[in-house]
């Protein structure tokens, strides 16, 4: 009896021995899943703009102090405070009495200097008669003569005071010196106001068009004449440099600027430099002191390389990274310098060759080492022809359902994709389709 039961223990554990590599072997032969799809864009050269993304303040392009021209009592305000107003508007009125009186005293003293002159005038042709007959001497002649003068003077003198007391009665009416907004008053009727005042009684900005006054560091702007100089960037005169502005909520402004110049000092302050450009404001929607963007188009790069934005990777330590595949359409990641972007795309300064294939879409559901399916990747943002899509989509349709062993195979492929990243490490489990597809089932398997 205890023979047997030593004789069927062998074989119960040969028994399970079988059983356990026959259940290898049907693992061994299940169906495998096909590598991960990914979108790819294929790189290229290709001429870009340099802009550069620099943050200012609005300015207006004329500003102007409103201030009384001679001393007097504001009797009205004859304008109102926050309103457009036009060059030679009249805002406020000065006590008009004083300057009054002053003009008819000028108009008095011109008709006395007229009258004296007219006198002058008989004396001295009457001494140039009694002279040529020698009735009177010289010296009589001489002196009626220097009268004379002196009463055209004197009448000169008396018209030049007529007009100063009339100009300063016209000064009476405080007029607006340049065209624009308006602020409100800083004085009220009834203030005394005079030529020696320190505070001004209203201030006047022009606000169509506006100036954009924004800072860029002068290592930015030194590397960039450098580029310009060796010819890496192609130069842009500044009539024809495309400048765009932005405003603090992200909004961008509608109506396209112009780059006026770029300052000769740098700020010792700051290490800054001052870059002016001019923007059109008919809405009135730019107003001073108002915090925007401006990017600004500073040269062109004949041979750039740009990707996707959303293709650049960060590491732990901020580096960029993007993941290109090789010829056997296997990840690889790679570091890059990236110089600047551009829109949506950020050009690559090293690390990248024109040619290669670089991954934009579809890297989260594999990792480096992987062997995936590129497809080429289309911008969601872009607008291109209503039919282009939907051949597109059919055409991929198509294509993966050729691929494909069957129906069930295409459907569990994406079922283990999504499930990859709840197993704890996504880049492991992503890489094992690739590698089972490299080796064989056994060898996998040990």
């Amino acid at each position: 009896m205890r023979s047997s039961q030593y004789l069927a223990l062998p074989i119960l554990a040969s028994m399970l021995l079988l059983a356990a590599c026959r259940g290898e072997e049907q693992a061994g032969q299940a169906p495998q899943r096909p590598p991960a799809q990914v979108g790819i864009v294929t790189t290229q050269r290709e001429a870009l703009p340099v802009v550069s993304d620099l943050p200012g303040r609005i300015a207006p392009t004329r500003i102007a102090e409103v201030r009384p021209r001679v001393n007097g009592i504001i009797v009205r305000r004859v304008f109102e405070q926050g309103s457009d107003v036009e060059e030679g508007q009249p805002l406020f009125e000065i006590d008009r009495a004083t300057y009054e009186v002053e003009v008819e005293a000028a108009r008095a003293s011109v008709m006395r200097a007229e009258a004296s002159l007219l006198r002058a005038r008989q004396d001295a042709e009457r001494a140039q008669q009694l002279v040529s007959t020698r009735t009177t001497s010289q010296a009589t002649f001489d002196t009626a003569v220097a009268a004379l003068k002196q009463a055209e003077a004197d009448l000169a003198s008396a018209r030049a005071s007529q007009r100063g007391a009339e100009i300063n009665l016209d000064y009476t009416t405080v007029r607006a010196p340049i065209a624009g907004r308006i602020g409100r008053a800083l004085v009220t009727e009834g203030a005394l106001v005079s030529l020696s005042s320190t505070e001004a009684l209203a201030t006047i900005q022009q606000l169509d068009p506006v100036y954009a006054d924004v800072q860029q560091p002068v290592t930015e702007l030194i590397r960039l004449r450098q580029a310009l100089a060796n010819g890496e960037l192609e130069q842009v005169e500044p009539d024809v440099a495309k400048v765009s502005l932005m405003l603090d909520d992200g909004t961008p402004y509608g109506e396209p600027g112009r780059l006026l110049f770029s300052e000769a000092t740098v700020d010792p302050t700051s290490g800054q430099v001052t870059l002016r450009s001019e923007f059109p404001n008919t809405d009135g929607n730019l107003l001073p002191g108002m915090y925007v963007r401006v990017a600004v188009e500073q040269g062109i790069d004949q041979a750039a390389i740009a990707v996707p934005s959303q293709a650049v990777q960060r590491d732990t330590a901020g580096r960029s990274q993007l993941y290109v595949l090789d010829g056997d359409n296997k990840i690889m990641l790679r570091a890059v310098t990236i110089a600047r972007t551009v829109g949506n795309r950020a050009i690559v300064a090293q690390g990248l060759e024109p040619g290669e294939r670089v991954v934009v879409d579809g890297f989260q559901k594999t990792g480096p080492g992987a062997t995936v399916e590129p497809v080429a990747w289309t911008d969601p943002t872009a607008a291109p022809a209503a039919d282009a899509p939907q051949d597109g989509a059919a055409g991929a349709d198509q294509g993966n359902a050729a691929a494909a062993p069957g129906a069930g195979a295409a459907d569990a492929a994406p079922a283990d994709a999504n499930a990859t990243p709840s197993g704890g490490d996504a880049t492991p489990q992503g890489n094992a389709p690739a590698q089972a597809g490299d080796a064989p089932a056994g060898q996998t398997a040990e």
